[in-house]
């Protein structure tokens, strides 16, 4: 049962982004217990804020197969990997990012520039525990010969095997009990890299632009050129350090076996959100035996359906963060690009319907009417819709907040105030009458 952490002070680096070649400063600074990791995007007007989540991931095709990028709206940040996969090394839990540009500096390809950089920034212990989530199921993927399993475990432990079928680059294998100190030892040093068939292909697509000799390892015919390895292992214990760095989108420390076959970013990200899942079922947070009168807790998807009668593809809450019942209540809608309505709407320019926002915004209300322990078991029916502004578009990549506050509430109608936030900017607002009616 340790501590969470954060740094002790504020701490600034710079350097090239691998992919776009463009220089990008960077500053680390503390933050708050059960914060996470938040990039905030300076370069940006109103400094947008985009969690390290896998709620996050943009997918490849509007990222890249060979780097992680996160979303929200329009900003991005991208290559992520090694950063995060530092913050594991260094023990960091929370921390705040500020950024002048969409890419992470790359510095020499591995985790060690910032492991230096964090080190220096020092180490705060926290009030709150951290959080550890033991895997409770095995969890299978496979997509394109490339598999990735996770089993249970009572310890965070990797075995990942590389085979590029390649001449020049020979089969590695790797298994090791992970702990910050294993990471900083035997992962944090180890370089990017690529074949040098592949390094001509990569360039004309727009890829490797800030790439050189010196922070990636070219591999050619007779093994690594104008350069040395740090390990004889070293790309395998690199494809870990990614691993890790993807993996810690989960929000939480894991306790599992992860077994890789020739895994890349693609199937760690998907292997990320299946553990996320997975999380959120055995985990559901807010929900006891009795919610009645409860202020401040949240509630998981599990929860909200034991209110709600909605089920997919129309219950639009993925979490309620807060709930004070009868009276106010702030939930959550991640929008990605799976959602079922994007195939149809705007599909060459994915915007989500307005009345989807103000139904999912209903739903908040419902949640904070019928989990008053007189409309147990009651259904919550529109009568009215008044006041409704759109201000904003929202996308895939956006988190919807809604919060809604009570207005005349009486045993049989429910009036609410609502409105909803993306990046703490109102896209929409309305107001809401109900009809509470024995179901």
């Amino acid at each position: 049962m340790d501590k969470q952490k954060t740094i002790e002070r504020e701490v600034s680096i710079s350097g090239i982004g691998l992919h776009t070649g463009k220089k990008i400063n960077l500053t680390f600074k503390p933050a708050d217990s059960g914060a996470g990791v938040n990039f905030v995007r300076v370069d940006l007007a109103g400094r947008p804020t985009i969690k390290a989540s896998v709620l996050s991931i943009l997918p490849a095709v509007q990222g890249s197969p060979r780097r992680t990028t996160l979303g929200s709206g329009p900003a991005q940040i991208k290559t992520i990997e090694h950063l995060m996969s530092a913050l594991y090394g260094a023990d960091i839990d929370n921390i705040c990012v500020e950024i002048d540009g969409e890419e992470v500096p790359g510095l020499d390809g591995s985790s060690l520039g910032y492991l230096d950089i964090l080190t220096q920034a020092g180490l705060k212990e926290q009030d709150k525990q951290r959080h550890y989530f033991s895997i409770k199921d095995p969890i299978f993927i496979e997509e394109g010969g490339c598999s990735i399993v996770v089993m249970p475990s009572s310890e965070f432990k990797i075995s990942y095997t590389l085979d590029y079928h390649s001449p020049h680059l020979a089969p590695e294998f790797l298994e090791l009990i992970l702990t910050p100190e294993v990471f900083k030892k035997e992962i944090g040093p180890a370089r990017t890299f690529c074949l040098e068939s592949e390094a001509q292909a990569l360039l004309a697509q727009g890829f490797g632009q800030g790439a050189n000799y010196e922070n990636t390892l070219v591999v050619g015919k007779n093994g690594v050129i104008k350069n040395k390895l740090r390990f004889t292992d070293e790309f395998v214990r690199h494809k870990m350090l990614d691993l890790i760095g993807d993996l810690s989108l989960i929000g939480s420390r894991i306790k599992g076996h992860v077994i890789a076959l020739k895994s890349g970013h693609s199937l760690n990200s998907k292997l990320a959100s299946k553990i996320y899942e997975q999380k959120n079922r055995y985990e559901p947070v807010g929900m006891g035996a009795n919610i009645s009168g409860q202020i401040g807790g949240e509630l998981d998807i599990n929860a909200i359906m034991k209110i709600l009668p909605h089920r997919e593809p129309f219950l639009f809450v993925d979490r309620i963060l807060s709930i004070e019942i009868g009276k106010r209540a702030v939930g959550i809608k991640n929008v990605t690009i799976n959602d079922y309505f994007f195939k149809g709407h705007f599909p060459g320019r994915p915007v989500m319907p307005g009345v989807l926002i103000v139904e999912a915004m209903a739903q908040v209300g419902g949640v904070m009417m019928l989990a008053a322990a007189e409309n147990k078991g009651k259904l919550a029916f529109f009568m009215a819709v008044d006041k409704v502004k759109f201000r904003k578009t929202v996308v895939p990549g956006d988190q919807l907040v809604f919060e809604v506050i009570a207005g005349k509430m009486r045993s049989k109608t429910g009036q609410v105030f609502g409105k909803a936030l993306v990046d703490g900017k109102i896209v929409c607002e309305a107001e809401l009458m109900f009809a509470i009616v024995e179901s």
